[in-house]
């Protein structure tokens, strides 16, 4: 199953990312860096490995449905990022996306797959409009958009992959829930910063 589910996402993942540098090597202005947004920042890097290794924990349909909520939502946050509307909290979304993926998976939180992707979706619109809102330099945002997506994707894959190998393991799952709370005490600190900044 795990094998079926990477056969047809990193394929797909791979040729929006192909796309994204195409589109960059023809020269628009700020694509590599949209494609480079979501690794540059630890709390992005984090939450979207965390994702991906979340709907493995949760296993079946939410190892698609999950990631997928998780992108619909940010490319609706990115758009609204584009359009400089000023919205309040969303640094402290992204601090608690964070703590809170972080926690699910340190005890391994399971919900009902609409619910997951529900609070994913959440999560994702404001890391979504973080980086709209952080790259409205870009020329092309349509592209910017796709750049900054794909990525996250391949991030959501990484996790996913990292999380099934990590369970194969004897001390596998024991791993992966330490890893989940070395996460969410960062999370913690995130939360704290942003509140106390």
């Amino acid at each position: 199953m795990t094998r079926r589910i990477a056969a047809r996402l990193v394929p797909a993942c791979a040729l929006v990312a192909c796309a994204s540098a195409h589109a960059h090597s023809g020269g628009s202005a700020g694509l590599f860096e949209a494609w480079l947004h979501p690794l540059t920042g630890a709390d992005h890097f984090v939450a979207m490995v965390a994702v991906g290794a979340w709907s493995a924990q949760l296993g079946g349909r939410a190892q698609w449905a999950v990631p997928g909520a998780f992108l619909l939502a940010m490319l609706v946050g990115g758009l609204v990022g584009f359009s400089l509307i000023d919205l309040p909290a969303v640094e402290i979304g992204v601090a608690l996306s964070v703590l809170l993926l972080g926690g699910a998976i340190a005890f391994g939180g399971h919900l009902a797959t609409p619910l997951a992707a529900a609070a994913v979706g959440v999560f994702g619109f404001c890391h979504g409009y973080l980086h709209g809102y952080e790259l409205t330099v870009v020329d092309q945002r349509a592209l910017a958009t796709l750049a900054f997506m794909s990525t996250t994707a391949l991030l959501h894959v990484a996790g996913l992959a990292a999380a099934h190998l990590a369970l194969q393991r004897p001390a596998g799952a024991r791993l992966l829930k330490i890893s989940g709370g070395l996460a969410a005490a960062f999370g913690a600190w995130l939360v704290a910063s942003r509140l106390l900044a």
